[in-house]
């Protein structure tokens, strides 16, 4: 059992099962299983056998069964990326989304991206919604419009001012649809490229490629933004050298009018008004510098700025992190904040008005469907590639246990496997326990990355 002395205030019900589980046999065998899932809080529970045999003889080189584990079953990483649902989880997609913007940044041949990539334009750009009223907000002169000097951390930052006037239906309207206001950004920053090269859009298309790699953040009104690296390449992507009018001041310029001329009309419905969905004013695009640069905002600092919100949701609203099955279930939350409550209303006012927006089914996104974090086709290597190889080599290590092949001559192997889900989750007390590996695994793996990043070079990074 885990070393970490039991708290005080731990309730019954948990000590209890705690205990239960303690005391059960193989529960050594559990613990190895929830450590090999990184201390998944959702792990999958699955049944079955594998038995692995030589395609020559038919002898059986190798079998399992999870008659043998604890409980039958064989528990498995869930996979979430949120890290309010699953930290474990969700620092492995964290890795994998760095991984894969680092090699987009500065190459990597290892993920199938040439290391020249690192000399194209690039840039750090920041595309945010419009204004749907006035915000407790912390501006430069640091007295806001209520009047209020607030401190950092006030719950009143980011909700509305004037509550009874805030376009709230606005604001859930314009978190759904901006995916599509998104991809017209994608085309006119195409539009814009060529005019501002003095090109036509036939001529950028044989001579030039956008790639982008992007992540969404909530801010704390409630609405989504944008973080976008967008990169300008050859025509045939990274591996090809971008033409010589291609410039970062280029590559600005295009993207801030692209930002302007963006529109997306949404004609009213059940006495909704017409709207125009369009980019707020604020607009942020900044050069990406080498890693070995002096300026912040370096590779690594941006891999790691879309890392950190790739396994975030809505969190800093203070909103649910799961769906919502009747607006009632909201009376099971009195502290969630009356800002957020209103967004998650609209969305329950406006879903029959417009039914293909799903306007429910994610309010507790506050109306955000889409994904996270997206990339173009060109911009690096894929999270599936990225879990492929790591399934690959956890494979190959667990061949070399057995004594089986390796990968070179994997052919002469047959493995025939008959798998069952069985449910998913912990007891109380098991879910106690997984957090402890967890919490024990994020300060061992802390100490490892503080000696490691001391012995890198200056500007290094290790994930």
């Amino acid at each position: 059992m885990t070393s970490t002395a039991l708290p005080a205030d731990l309730d019954p019900t948990t000590l209890g099962d705690l205990l239960r589980v303690a005391g059960l046999p193989g529960f050594d065998r559990w613990q190895e299983q929830i450590k090999r899932t990184g201390g998944c809080a959702d792990p999958i529970h699955l049944t079955g056998s594998t038995v692995t045999r030589d395609t020559h003889t038919g002898e059986v080189l190798h079998s399992y069964s999870t008659d043998s584990e604890p409980g039958g079953r064989l528990r498995l990483a869930c996979g979430n990326r949120r890290a309010s649902r699953c930290p474990a989880c969700a620092w492995t997609y964290a890795g994998d989304t760095f991984h894969l913007i680092r090699a987009g940044l500065t190459g990597d041949a290892s993920k199938g991206v040439t290391p020249t990539v690192r000399a194209h334009p690039k840039v750090f750009a920041t595309l945010t919604a419009p204004s749907f009223g006035a915000v407790h907000n912390r501006p430069a002169s640091g007295v806001c419009a209520c009047g209020t000097r607030h401190q950092d951390g006030s719950p009143l930052l980011g909700t509305a001012i004037d509550p009874d006037t805030y376009d709230y239906a606005g604001a859930v309207l314009w978190n759904n649809h901006a995916g599509q206001l998104w991809q017209r950004f994608t085309i006119y920053l195409r539009r814009e490229l060529a005019a501002h090269a003095g090109i036509t859009q036939r001529e950028l298309r044989e001579t030039a490629r956008v790639s982008f790699g992007k992540v969404a953040e909530f801010q704390r009104r409630g609405t989504i933004h944008f973080h976008a690296i967008v990169r300008l390449d050859g025509p045939d992507g990274p591996d090809s050298p971008p033409p010589s009018w291609a410039r970062v001041a280029l590559l600005d310029t295009a993207i801030r009018s692209a930002a302007r001329r963006a529109r997306l009309d949404l004609p009213g419905r059940a006495g909704q008004p017409d709207r125009e969905l369009t980019w707020g004013t604020q607009l942020d695009v900044r050069p990406i510098t080498s890693d070995d640069g002096d300026a912040d905002l370096t590779e690594a600092a941006v891999a790691s700025y879309v890392a950190k919100y790739a396994t975030k949701a809505a969190e800093t609203t203070g909103t649910l992190d799961r769906r919502i099955g009747e607006f009632t279930e909201l009376d099971k939350h009195p502290d969630l904040p009356d800002h957020t409550r209103r967004l998650i209303r609209a969305c329950w006012d406006l879903d029959a008005a417009y039914p293909d927006r799903r306007l429910w089914a994610w309010a507790h996104m506050l109306g955000f469907r889409g994904h996270f974090s997206t990339k173009s086709r060109a911009y690096s290597t894929t999270l599936s590639a990225l879990r492929q190889t790591r399934a690959d080599y956890r494979a190959a290590q667990e061949r070399r246990r057995l004594g089986l092949p390796d990968d070179a001559a994997a052919d002469s192997t047959l493995v025939l496997a008959h798998w069952t889900y069985a449910g998913h989750g912990h007891t109380p007390g098991e879910s106690w326990l997984a957090a402890q590996i967890h919490d024990d695994i994020t300060h061992n793996r802390d100490i490892a990355r503080e000696l490691r990043n001391n012995e890198l070079p200056q500007g290094e990074d290790s994930w």
